[in-house]
């Protein structure tokens, strides 16, 4: 069990950190108790506040979320309908409507696990940087250093990739969404010919404008996202019950029936095995739930983190299980041929399944339209986390240069370098695109493989340590949290080698997944940079577990962080 016990910092510790420490409160004053008499809502704050002080960091983003809104920004960063939409092709090249249906309810569900671990621990630990300080927090003094290493650029990697992406998926869905207006139809064996080309360097600007536009309003419209989140989720769920309707019932090729929806498995057009080439497509639910701790990185800018964010997560992921179960249903009873869709050149089945049902082209982008504007949503809210875990990982001196991408830039209230360095990634990344059309499903897969990694990282240490750290926090869920770990770790392992599996059988140069070879340098880069410079160069984050301590005694003492039981 790690000791937590060093208090305030000594001057050595504070020296070794150098310019990153503008950013912390080592051996600051503590605040005055939290009994004292103020309004609610900026109770609420000050104790929030008066936690991150604890945890050694001083507040320099603007709380502006609710839990509602907390939760609101966990649902569009998930972006169900979309996520569900651009990656749909995996598994019908792979299973077929088992997959879909069934494969999406399997993943949900061990998801949940996920969200509960971490919820457990962040309600212990809300910090911006999530994953990776919870890791030091409850690592044993040996190891935490290169674990948290390892964890926080795993972190900072997946939630880069995955932004990348999302706004790369956006571009190719948008390029399919145009092409159900037909130059020339199928004739024979011959598909129809869209009226898009969607060469690699049309592509790539619009994936290029997609991410610029991102950055912008995650900029300059800083305070007004959470708006922007909560109107996404009417504007989500309009889209989609016009699309569950009209597809029902205007269904032009007709109806399957139950049975082919829900027993149907056809993974011939993979060349896997059936056990296998199941659990292969299993990267079409895994990408859309990926985003569940990244909402971790937003801690700092929500009023009661302790308690909002692990009710977010796992609220969350309960609202998004539902969600695409109601998507998805609908558009397997409509589902065209599919081998057919197998084989499209765009690898995304959506718009022809939609314009096959609807049986007009107008009709059909009439009802893409609302996933487009959701593809934005979620790039917004990715860009708004990516940024905020970058951020947080360079305050610590993690990351080359910490002292140009810790700052937050007043006039916005973002870390605007953060930003604009990971944009700056994402764009050099894309350009992959321009070797191999299969750069998206390694940008995919490595996000996934990424973020899961980093997500089991907390979960793995604090079960090594008996769990004793998350006994005092406000979302402990006893034996069931128990059962949740053991579910996110197995799911853990397995995903990293599952992902890095191409989608289908012999393999070539554009079926390959590449995730392997990136996951690979990535862990290859992180590993041998922490040996040339991390081991002396990086401290990790500031340890105070004594203030967290004498805090968390005070909010309970005030009834404002209440212990038991979520």
């Amino acid at each position: 069990m790690a000791d937590h016990s060093t208090g305030i910092q000594s001057d050595a510790y504070v020296a070794d950190h150098g310019q990153a420490l503008n950013h912390r409160t080592v051996g600051k004053e503590r605040k005055p108790s939290l009994t004292g008499k103020r309004s609610h809502e900026n109770g609420e704050v000050e104790a929030a506040d008066d936690l991150l002080e604890a945890m050694g960091y001083k507040s320099e983003l603007v709380r502006n979320r609710s839990t509602l809104q907390a939760a609101f920004m966990s649902f569009v960063l998930a972006s169900i309908p979309y996520g569900l939409s651009t990656t749909l092709y995996y598994p019908v090249v792979d299973s077929g409507p088992v997959g879909i249906i069934w494969g999406w309810l399997a993943v949900s569900l061990i998801i949940l696990c996920v969200a509960a671990s971490l919820g457990e621990i962040t309600s212990v630990y809300p910090t911006a940087g999530g994953v990776y300080y919870q890791t030091w927090m409850l690592s044993a003094p040996s190891y935490r250093k290169i674990v948290s290493w390892i964890c926080g650029w795993a972190f900072v990697v997946g939630n880069i990739t995955i932004t990348l992406a999302v706004n790369f998926a956006t571009a190719l869905f948008l390029t399919a969404c145009i092409n159900v207006f037909e130059a020339s139809p199928a004739v024979g064996d011959e598909p129809a010919v869209g009226i898009f080309a969607g060469e690699p360097y049309q592509i790539y600007l619009i994936f290029f404008g997609i991410t610029l536009l991102c950055n912008v309003v995650c900029t300059v419209g800083n305070k007004w996202l959470p708006f922007l989140d909560t109107f996404a989720i009417f504007w989500t769920f309009a889209g989609v019950i016009c699309i569950i309707v009209c597809v029902l019932v205007i269904a032009k090729e007709g109806r399957h029936n139950a049975k082919y929806v829900f027993t149907e498995f056809d993974p011939s057009n993979s060349g896997w095995t059936p056990g296998w080439s199941f659990m292969v497509g299993l990267l079409h639910a895994a990408y859309a739930t990926s985003s569940t701790g990244m909402i971790i990185s937003m801690c700092e800018e929500v009023q009661k983190p302790a308690t909002q964010v692990p009710k977010a997560m796992v609220g969350t992921v309960m609202l998004n299980t539902v969600a695409g179960l109601v998507f998805l249903i609908p558009l397997v009873f409509v589902l065209p041929d599919q081998a057919s869709l197998a084989a499209l050149a765009s690898g995304q089945p959506v718009p022809t399944i939609i314009k096959s049902a609807i049986g007009s082209s107008a009709g059909a982008i009439g009802l893409l339209f609302p996933l487009l504007v959701l593809g934005l949503f979620c790039g917004i809210g990715c860009t708004t986390a990516a940024s905020r875990c970058t951020w947080a990982f360079a305050r610590d001196g993690a990351i080359p240069g910490s002292q140009w991408w810790q700052t937050v830039n007043v006039k916005f209230d973002v870390p605007f370098n953060a930003m604009m360095l990971s944009m700056a990634v994402q764009l050099i990344l894309g350009l992959i695109y321009f070797g191999s059309s299969a750069a998206f499903n390694a940008f995919s897969s490595v996000g996934v493989i990424c973020l899961t990694l980093s997500y089991g990282c907390p979960i793995a240490v604090s079960m090594l340590g008996g769990r004793k750290q998350v006994k005092g926090g406000s979302f402990h869920l006893g034996a069931l949290g128990t059962f949740c770990n053991v579910i996110a770790l197995a799911w853990t392992l397995l995903a990293i080698p599952l992902f890095c599996m191409p989608t289908a059988i012999p393999v070539t140069p554009d079926l390959m997944n590449y995730a392997s070879v990136v996951f690979f340098a990535f862990f290859v880069i992180a590993t041998g940079w922490y040996f040339v410079w991390g081991k002396k160069n990086y401290q990790g984050p500031p340890m105070q577990e004594d203030e967290i301590l004498q805090i968390r005694r005070e909010s309970i003492a005030s009834h404002e962080l209440p212990v038991g039981k979520a």
